[in-house]
């Protein structure tokens, strides 16, 4: 069993710079928790932190109710993959395997048993003989991966273990990181900087700009209700649409502006008093839909770019005075670059958020 809890741990090098600030986390047991941010955003530094790599400059880490600031890495319970694979290459892949058993003075029947047992799991039988200048990426991070179990930790860590891989093989490598983890049921962070790899992996997301967490949720809580506008930038793509926007109301009616053209919200739909200040608005690409000519909520915009992936299709815009704007629609759309379009965007979609802050102004519908 793995309880983590950070508490206001920060990373300050000798330079002053700053790679973690106020850090405050807790990670529950057996979840699969993503790392996500750009790079050096802090996320790498946050993992090696819980590892032992790197000391915390302030602050505290706690594994299962244990402070853990002062403990050696090799004493934490804990097993660690890196982009790299870090294999030794002049080791054959059984020994590879076994080594941190060997380190512990395990046995070598109890070492041959074990590596049996994982190998089986990742479907390494057959390439126990072989080195691993002679594997492909994806069988060398099975090798990995199985080096990181055979110890069976309380913790796993991984830093980017996919990220040499071409796509194909990082879709499978995921669903077996899924799998193996739901499987043994070991507390488990990841990162990376794929937003693909953290909506469609984490139990829960942590997302990290310059150090700091700016939103930790579900990947439903983090779509749908980002907390700020770095994250409703970072999380989804196509991109979600953020405009400069104001709030206007006649006669109980409530209007958004979007360049020269007006979104209704609705007459009860809109909770306005708690909007101060310069607002932005932001709607994901799905939650604006093709309209008629003759609809009265109708924006005209002109197609600039069309992306028909077969299953779906994006759909760039521009307009005259208007922002441009991203759409996604079903593969059958029959548009084309060069075609002006009427489009309607959803108001219940519509988020809202502080120009000067970025912090997302919350339920403001009613």
């Amino acid at each position: 069993m793995s309880d983590i809890s950070l508490v206001n741990v920060c990373k300050t090098y000798k330079n002053g710079y700053s790679a973690v600030k106020d850090f405050n986390l807790d990670i529950r047991d057996k979840e699969l928790i993503i790392f996500v941010g750009p790079s050096g955003c802090g996320k790498s530094t946050t993992l090696r932190m819980i590892a032992g790599l790197e000391e915390i400059s302030s602050g505290e880490l706690w594994i299962d109710n244990c402070l853990m600031n002062m403990v050696e890495p090799k004493n934490r319970d804990l097993s660690m993959v890196f982009q790299n694979y870090a294999l030794y290459p002049n080791m054959k892949v059984k020994d590879n395997i076994a080594f941190p058993l060997k380190m512990q003075h395990i046995g070598k029947t109890e070492r041959e048993k074990r590596v049996a047992e994982v190998a089986q799991k990742l479907e390494l039988d057959a390439l126990l003989e072989r080195k691993p200048g002679a594997l492909s990426g994806g069988q060398r991070q099975r090798v990995a991966l199985a080096r990181a179990m055979i110890r069976k930790p309380g913790l796993f860590l991984m830093d980017e273990p996919l990220a040499n891989l071409d796509a194909k093989l990082r879709t499978e490598m995921r669903r077996e990181i899924i799998t193996l983890q739901r499987e043994l049921g070991v507390t488990t962070i990841y990162v990376t900087h794929d937003q693909t790899e953290a909506m469609t992996m984490g139990t829960r997301i942590a997302v990290i700009s310059g150090g700091v967490l700016q939103q930790f949720g579900t990947p439903q809580e983090i779509y749908r209700n980002p907390a700020n506008l770095f994250v409703a930038g970072f999380i989804g793509s196509p991109n979600m649409n953020v405009w400069d926007t104001e709030l206007i109301s006649n006669n109980g009616q409530h209007y958004l502006t979007l360049g020269n053209a007006r979104i209704p919200m609705g007459k009860s739909g809109l909770d306005a008093r708690g909007l101060q200040g310069p607002i932005k608005a932001g709607i994901r690409p799905e939650h604006i839909v093709p309209a008629a000519p003759d609809d009265p909520h109708a924006v005209r915009m002109k197609i600039s770019i069309l992306e028909n992936t077969g299953r779906e299709a994006a759909v760039f815009l521009t307009g005259a005075d208007i922002p441009d704007m991203t759409m996604v629609t079903g593969a059958d759309f029959s548009g084309r670059a060069g075609q002006e379009v009427y489009i309607r965007l959803k108001p219940e979609k519509i988020l809202l958020f502080n120009t000067e802050t970025g912090c997302a102004y919350g339920d403001v519908y009613v």
